[in-house]
């Protein structure tokens, strides 16, 4: 095993991945900080964290503090007298935290920093139809996603992807990108560059349900990348009037055509086994739906039992 000491913090399964590769690597985890186990579920039972249950499977040692200046905490964490600390995907770290190892704490931000600085930069990264986006590992400081760049990797956005598989291709390229941090640090080799602040500055604002929200009224592009951007997951939505009933409808999957046409944007065009929606240069085809109380389903199934009346409209 090798004799530097890492302390790793992070939380989702897009953190494990990280964890997973410097540990096959032989570093050696002194510590790891997720977060506390939190109730989920209809039956409110403690959740553990992605990164806690797999550090536990790998018989290292766990700290879950609720606030990160608690003196307690803090004493745990200088007795485990790291050399090096890693975040990806947890949260602001205070000073008392981030300044304590001699080589520093280092972050893995899912962008081409400093571009999409913030919390969801996979997310708008396609909402706003880039081609290309990245990988960033910095030194922490005071502000979010600001400290010195030590090593990027770009990455190629498909047309038609969506978060969800972009999300996974940036979890394992990030892990690689951690590992060749470590290892750079680990050789003396870092030549960490300070943030330029390009103009304007595309940034990552946590997602909330009315970003969420589709407006019709956008172009087909627009649309279309808001749907893949938010997918699977916090899943672009609309309300459906069909007769006298408003429905909310989540929207996993479309594609689009482009098309001049007479129709009312908004308008519903169910046939064909095929489910389209009326918008100003075209159409966009809704290919996977969920239904609320409904398991999600390709449109295909939904149009084998629903009825769509012939004024139906989205809002």
């Amino acid at each position: 095993m090798k004799s530097l000491r890492i302390i790793f913090m992070g939380t989702p399964e897009f953190a494990t991945a990280s964890l997973a590769k410097i540990l096959t690597e032989e570093y050696q985890v002194v510590g790891v900080i997720t977060a506390p186990d939190r109730p989920a579920g209809r039956g409110r039972k403690l959740q553990e964290s992605d990164v806690k249950k797999f550090a536990v499977s790998k018989g290292l040692k766990v700290l879950q503090p609720v606030n990160l200046k608690d003196r307690d905490f803090l004493s745990e964490l200088k007795a485990l007298n790291a050399d090096l600390q890693i975040v990806v995907a947890f949260r602001m770290l205070p000073r008392a935290v981030w300044s304590m190892p001699d080589l520093g704490t280092f972050n893995l931000h899912a962008s081409l920093l400093p571009d999409y600085r913030g919390a969801a930069p996979i997310n708008w990264a396609i909402i706003n139809g880039e081609t290309k986006t990245g990988a960033t590992t910095f030194f922490i400081d005071e502000k979010i996603d600001t400290g010195e760049i030590i090593l990027q990797e770009p990455l190629k956005i498909s047309e038609n992807e969506t978060a969800g598989n972009l999300h996974d291709r940036l979890m394992h390229l990030g892990a690689d990108l951690v590992l060749k941090t470590v290892r750079e640090i680990e050789a003396g080799k870092v030549m960490p560059r300070k943030q330029k602040q390009p103009s304007p500055l595309k940034t990552a604002p946590k997602i909330h349900r009315d970003t969420c929200e589709i407006d019709w009224n956008a172009s087909l592009e627009t649309i279309h990348n808001k749907i893949r951007g938010l997918s699977p997951y916090p899943t672009a939505w609309t309300t459906l009037i069909n007769g006298n009933e408003s429905t909310q409808l989540k929207i996993y999957g479309s594609s689009v055509e482009k098309a001049s046409h007479n129709e009312e944007i908004g308008s519903v065009l169910a046939n064909d086994n095929h489910l389209k929606i009326a918008v100003e240069n075209g159409f966009v085809e809704l290919l996977e739906i969920q239904l609320p109380g409904k398991r999600k389903m390709r449109t295909k199934a939904l149009l084998n039992g629903f009825h769509f009346e012939e004024n139906a409209r989205v809002r």
